[in-house]
């Protein structure tokens, strides 16, 4: 009975040791950790004038990359002020007013306030901030690029517009939530550059950067567990996107968006015009969905330096070995003969009879890899939504094609991307109505 006592006794110590150290880390999220400020760098002193446009400059190139105006600008609404909806499996956050308003923006943010939300994930007046905002990607931005952002942001036109109240679900919408997910899953980083190798070369620790922080690349392509935190087991292998309804596939598997084997411009191509180079010898390649947008607002305003960055580390990314396949069974005859026939009718004046596409204006289905991803939530919503490739310097009359949600029903969207899947020697598991209305109605 002693020795019970003494176990039961030994046990709640443990216990209570582990309550205060968790809450000793939660206390230290709310209150702010003491080193934040000593940590970061001092903003410059007062440049010339001359070397304060460069600053501008410099900024409005990296904001570019960071793609800012994506999620803050509402849609008609002014550059950077704030507005737009985003949703997320907890509920919508609103981008907030980056312009130098003093009442409703940034206007009274110092260089260093705007460096602690970047690399810490902090307000000005210390509150955390919803990852939504991907400092956990940001993090990893240097000081010098942070304090550029800040200069080009300071320099935009003031607009009076309030930031809208997020809707988030309890308990989501508390700071001690917050608290408690950065003590599980944010760790700052080290702002001097994301993974940094001294055994690559510069352009690839270039690319590195890039991709790993302002690109933040890895809020999309990286899936993310229960909590909305991105699984760094995993980082860049692929995932549906929360609350988007569309998967990015993974930068790492060659059965998916690796690009490992390509050559490298047409890598540069994709992301500067949306589209592979005509004169490749590879299939052609264009982006869709999300990516599109990325390409649209971000990717096309790369310098060529910064892209074959981009492209050099993408294509060093290790490859990802294939899971073994399951079997897969021969689709339905019948399944078959009726998605052909809405190929033909609908598809084969674009994409060919025989699947082939046309170089320079509608992709190859025979062999591609997005419609052969074993999550074909992509296909779906391509053929109930239709879609454009960018608008870009590289390519500015992109083809596109219609929606035919409409038009078709589940069943019918169904056999047609069976039948694409399976036809012209492509191999992929059948869909059938179900597959389709989840597409539809998932949230």
């Amino acid at each position: 009975m002693k020795r019970v006592r003494w176990t039961l006794a030994l046990v709640l110590l443990v216990l209570l040791v582990l309550a205060g150290a968790v809450g000793a880390l939660l206390l230290r999220e709310l209150q702010g950790a003491g080193e934040e400020g000593a940590a970061a760098a001092r903003a410059p002193a007062a440049a010339s004038a001359a070397a304060q446009a460069d600053l501008r400059a410099r900024g409005a190139y990296l904001a570019r990359v960071g793609n800012c105006m994506g999620c803050h600008t509402a849609r008609g609404g002014a550059p950077y002020a704030g507005g737009r909806p985003i949703e997320t499996p907890f509920g919508t956050l609103y981008g907030p007013n980056l312009t130098p308003d003093a009442q409703t923006g940034l206007g009274r943010w110092t260089a260093d306030d705007f460096w602690r939300a970047l690399h810490h994930g902090r307000a000005r007046d210390g509150r955390l901030l919803y990852p939504a905002f991907p400092y956990p990607d940001y993090t990893h931005v240097t000081r010098a690029d942070a304090d550029a952002i800040y200069a080009y942001l300071q320099s935009l036109p003031p607009v009076a517009q309030p930031s809208r109240a997020h809707a988030l679900r309890f308990p989501y919408d508390t700071q001690l939530a917050l608290a408690a997910w950065r003590v599980l899953f944010f760790t700052p980083g080290r702002g001097d550059g994301a993974a940094a190798d001294p055994a690559r070369d510069a352009q690839w620790n270039r690319g590195a950067y890039l991709v790993n922080g302002l690109a933040h690349c890895g809020a999309c392509h990286t899936p993310r567990n229960l909590l909305g935190a991105s699984r760094a087991d995993r980082a860049l292998g692929g995932g549906l996107i929360p609350a988007q309804n569309w998967y990015a596939p993974a930068l790492d598997a060659a059965s998916e968006a690796g690009v490992a084997h390509w050559p490298l411009d047409d890598v540069v191509a994709l992301l500067r015009t949306g589209v592979t180079r005509a004169a490749s010898a590879t299939p052609q390649a264009s982006v869709s969905g999300p990516m599109a947008e990325v390409v649209f607002g971000s990717t096309q305003y790369l310098s060529e330096e910064d892209a074959r960055a981009m492209a050099v580390y993408l294509q060093a990314l290790p490859e990802r070995a294939a899971p073994p396949a399951p079997p897969i069974a021969a689709p339905p005859r019948r399944l078959m003969q009726r998605g052909a026939e809405i190929y033909h009718d609908h598809c084969a004046q674009c994409h060919g009879a025989q699947g082939q596409g046309e170089r320079g204006a509608f992709p190859a289905l025979a062999g591609n890899r997005a419609v052969l991803l074993a999550e074909p939530t992509n296909l779906v919503r391509m053929i109930l939504q239709g879609g454009y490739a960018p608008a870009t310097a590289g390519n500015p009359r992109p083809y596109g094609m219609p929606p035919y949600h409409q038009l078709l029903g589940d069943e019918d969207v169904a056999a047609v991307a069976t039948f694409v899947r399976n036809a012209w020697g492509n191999h992929a598991a059948a869909l059938d109505t179900i597959d389709v209305y989840h597409v539809r109605e998932r949230r």
